[in-house]
């Protein structure tokens, strides 16, 4: 395993993408860069299914997806009072999302753009979670 920075708890982390290739380089940033435990799964409703079963400390989110887009996919997690706690970071090819602040509302932290620096997203994670 890589270097791992030893004042971060573990967290676990869920990544739902359909694109199998970003998910193996965000779980191998993630994992090896911060130690962290992360989950991938490649098609909204196994994403849904997962965020719904696991403990997560947070949810990492492509918005389009054949199926569902991620916008809907967190529609229906966050009706969902048990889950509705769990921060999310949005990754897109586009930027153009709906207001930030009114996705705040569903757990929305952030947004991170497509294509993404590797080895910059753990502490764009960090820094949109706020942890420390």
């Amino acid at each position: 395993m890589g270097r791992e920075i030893e004042s971060m708890p573990a967290k676990k982390i869920l990544v739902i993408d359909d694109d199998v290739a970003v998910c193996e380089v965000i779980k191998s940033s993630l994992e090896d860069l911060a130690g962290w435990d992360v989950i991938t799964v490649h098609s909204p409703l196994q994403g849904l299914n997962q965020a719904i079963t696991e403990q997560l400390d947070a949810l990492i989110l492509d918005v389009m997806m054949p199926q569902m887009d991620g916008l809907t996919l967190l529609h229906h997690l966050k009706a969902n009072s048990h889950h509705s706690l769990i921060p999310v970071v949005l990754l897109t090819a586009k930027m153009n999302l709906p207001n930030l602040v009114t996705l705040g509302e569903f757990g929305v932290v952030g947004a991170i753009a497509k294509p993404f620096n590797a080895l910059l997203l753990p502490d764009q994670i960090t820094a949109f979670l706020q942890w420390t």
